[in-house]
């Protein structure tokens, strides 16, 4: 979400001249040419009031044309201040914003996200549950989150799994944060041992730590229940974690791996908004392997950058996690898997994200 907000401001910074109101700590992200007003008290209540009077303060003084929020969340602040300085107010809708099961947040929440001028969405999944909630379908607009095309450096992958001892074993690759939605510990229960029954030296790798600040979080650690599930069914040793990594380490995970797993779960109340990470690991030239739910078909071309499986079937998860285990390393795959994430690029998004707003304004 951070970084995708970050995006968002680059891309409308060679067009408009840039404000922006966030956290404690968000101008350190952003050019030096952005004005910037920071909030720095955290509790949730106070931080949207002190962010409000920041908006206001800023729009009454530069006279934006439009006022952008982030998220759902910060809809009721970029609506009021656009009608105080005449400007369009446009929120950007990541699926949980839309559906999040508090009954203050559908009473407070959605009639200010409804009356936004322009309701951009991160997949059609989320388009669709924007439509459910009422918000007017003239209004909606899909814009797919980007990604960086790195360039591919063998060298990195193999390196990384010098380091890490892999050898030449078959890599399963998880990356992103511990939640229950991500569904790791039924995965390992359900899929993991039909898999090494036909690859017994695979190893699933973790990158992610726990996610204390997740909506939805439980209490606990989430990767002492992955670790448990491992446990009931014997393949412990076939798993682990690395924790968070900086960029390069990751880039290198996902080249040396030999497929991306992404076994999210369809739940009441959690989507997962798009599916970031297959689209990271289809830039790097990776597969992934993932239920199709939620916004994650936005991410994954089935049958070329990955497989998209049907939500809970464990059986055929495992037999196409094992199936491109079983493949030999192919050109082909990692060509159409950058090509895929190349027409999802962030420099498309910003063309995307600037069409958008422009025709709005002009509406």
């Amino acid at each position: 979400m951070e970084r995708l907000n970050r995006k968002l401001l680059e891309a409308l910074q060679p067009a408009w001249r840039m404000a922006l109101c966030g956290p404690d700590g968000c101008e350190g992200f952003v050019a030096p040419s952005v004005l910037v007003r920071q909030s720095h008290v955290k509790s949730l209540p106070l931080f949207l009031t002190h962010a409000l009077w920041q908006a206001l303060a800023l729009a009454l003084q530069y006279k934006p044309q439009v006022v952008v929020a982030g998220s759902g969340l910060t809809a009721p602040i970029a609506w009021l201040v656009a009608r105080c300085c005449g400007a369009k107010a446009i929120v950007y809708l990541h699926g949980l914003d839309v559906i999040a099961p508090n009954f203050i947040y559908q009473a407070l929440w959605l009639p200010f996200i409804r009356r936004c001028d322009l309701a951009l969405v991160n997949s059609l999944n989320t388009a669709e549950l924007a439509k459910g909630a009422r918000i007017v379908p003239e209004r909606l607009r899909v814009l797919n989150p980007g990604t960086d095309i790195p360039d591919l450096d063998a060298a990195a992958g193999t390196k990384f799994r010098r380091s890490n001892a892999l050898g030449q074993r078959p890599v399963l690759l998880s990356v992103g944060r511990l939640t229950q939605r991500k569904g790791l510990a039924p995965f390992v229960r359900h899929a993991m041992p039909a898999i090494l029954a036909r690859h017994p030296d695979a190893l699933l790798l973790i990158i992610g730590a726990e996610a204390r600040q997740a909506l939805h979080a439980q209490a606990g650690s989430q990767q002492e229940r992955i670790l448990a599930a491992a446990r009931e069914v014997g393949v412990e040793s076939s798993l682990r974690f690395l924790g968070n990594c900086d960029e390069d380490t990751l880039g290198a995970a996902y080249q040396a791996a030999n497929v991306h797993v992404f076994p999210v779960l369809d739940q009441p109340g959690d989507v997962e908004g798009f599916g970031m990470v297959a689209l990271e690991a289809a830039a790097h030239g990776l597969p992934t392997v993932a239920f199709n739910v939620g916004g994650v078909p936005d991410a994954v071309l089935d049958g070329q950058t990955g497989d998209l499986i049907g939500s809970g079937d464990y059986v055929s998860m495992s037999d196409a996690i094992a199936r491109r285990l079983g493949q030999t390393h192919d050109p082909t795959t990692v060509v159409t898997c950058r090509n895929f994430a190349a027409g999802k690029s962030w420099s498309i998004f910003g063309e995307r994200l600037r069409q958008m707003l422009t025709e709005r304004m002009v509406d």
